[in-house]
């Protein structure tokens, strides 16, 4: 059996996060960083620029096995791990091997969710979620020109305009009542399934998918009201859920995701846990969430690799703030915190700017003077900055006016004198 001192589960943004927080810290402690992926490490959200052919496969990788040798990482790939035994301080791979470790990082973020579908478990589809699933994707478009996909999430609507894009024929069929409504509101989306319509994407929300059938590559969908759907792809964008299987037996607790205090610790006093695996304390309440998103994930990874090393600068996480971005067609959604409807309402302010000609909305809301959610389409302003404000609590109280005419300027004035 191999062994490492840090052993990190995962190689995205919150496991590479992890490691340069150690390496900050530790410049000589032995380290292995393993993937199930065969490849080097990339990011989700390059995956629909895969399919659209914007970028190529080989050039989408966030390190080289240079930036691994020179920090003196080991780095596995295709070593999927099937147990962890904690009491042991060692995982099991697939392939039966074993690795021991005095610190573990879980980072093995999420997967598909599959829906419930009669007819589906026996058809031939596609997800999106890894780097082989985007090259398969993009290689089947030529022999398609029909494609159904289901769900409107960000995933599924960022492979419709793709799809579009290569001139197929794409219906979307979204359960809820609007696209997108993970992070804009009905107004909102209404602008951003507008353009998508304008692009010829038959966009069918407020309903499910009843059964499906088929053989190869082509499906029919029948749906909840009885109409049909023929495709000659089909592609499940129905959300995705932590992998967390190996831990069965493990001891580790688990919710939806692994559970994990303010510094990423999980019940096991030398296993943590970062990214869209995690379930961690959110920043307007109380209970865990999880927070599945880019800027989280470096900043969980950051911290649990500066716990991991004993760096007695590690800060508590301050809880899980959501952000988006959105690029569609050549326009811009953004979604950063939350809706007035999270939050408990005495002190809220709700404050919309909409203007229907230029496709243009923004709706920020206010709780207690300071910000808790600013939401726009092609509305200019910064969300790494709106994202720090809430996070930082800055009091709008003096600058509330200025902030609700000019978010972007303001927010740059406030955060210059605040930054530290």
């Amino acid at each position: 059996m191999t062994h490492a001192h840090y052993l990190i589960v995962g190689a995205s943004h919150a496991a590479l996060s992890a490691l340069h927080a150690i390496r900050l810290h530790d410049a000589d402690g032995d380290v292995t960083l393993l993937t199930r992926d065969d490849s080097l490490p990339y990011s989700p959200t390059v995956l629909p620029y895969v399919v659209s052919g914007r970028s190529e496969p080989g050039r989408v990788y966030l390190r080289d096995e240079r930036y691994f040798a020179e920090h003196k990482v080991n780095y596995l790939r295709g070593a999927k791990v099937r147990k962890v035994n904690a009491d042991a301080n060692a995982v099991e791979l697939a392939d039966g091997s074993r690795i021991g470790f005095d610190k573990l990082l879980l980072a093995t973020g999420a997967a598909p969710l599959l829906p419930p579908v009669p007819g589906l478990a026996g058809m031939k589809f596609h997800v999106l979620r890894t780097l082989e699933d985007a090259v398969a994707l993009r290689a089947a478009l030529p022999r398609v020109r029909r494609a159904l996909v289901l769900g409107g999430g960000l995933i599924g609507m960022h492979a419709a305009e793709n799809l579009a894009k290569a001139g197929v024929e794409v219906s979307v069929v979204e359960l809820q009542p609007h696209v997108l409504s993970g992070y804009f509101d009905a107004e909102a989306s209404s602008m951003i399934e507008r353009v998508f319509a304008a692009h010829g994407v038959h966009l069918r929300t407020g309903t499910r998918l009843a059964s499906v059938a088929g053989a190869g590559a082509g499906c029919r969908a029948t749906l909840a009201d009885g109409s049909t759907i023929e495709a000659d792809l089909l592609l499940v964008a129905t959300g995705v859920a932590p992998v967390t299987d190996f831990l069965q037996g493990s001891g580790v607790e688990t919710e939806r995701g692994v559970l994990v205090d303010a510094h990423m610790r999980t019940n096991v006093a030398n296993i943590w846990a970062a990214g869209d695996v995690a379930q961690a304390r959110g920043f307007f309440t109380s209970d865990r969430i999880i927070n599945g998103i880019l800027p989280d994930a470096v900043d969980q990874g950051r911290i649990a690799g500066m716990a991991m090393a004993e760096d007695p600068g590690t800060k508590d996480y301050a809880g899980g703030v959501p952000l988006n971005t959105y690029s569609f067609f050549g326009q811009q959604a953004v979604s950063v915190g939350v809706h007035e409807q999270a939050l408990e309402q005495s002190g809220v302010e709700v404050q919309k700017q909409v203007d229907a000609e230029q496709n243009r909305y923004l709706k920020i809301v206010l709780k207690d003077a300071r910000l808790a959610g600013i939401f726009g389409v092609n509305s200019a302003f910064d969300p790494g900055i709106m994202w720090e404000l809430i996070l930082r609590g800055i009091d709008l109280r003096d600058e509330k006016l200025a902030f609700l005419r000019s978010p972007q300027d303001t927010a740059r004035a406030l955060m210059s004198r605040n930054w530290r």
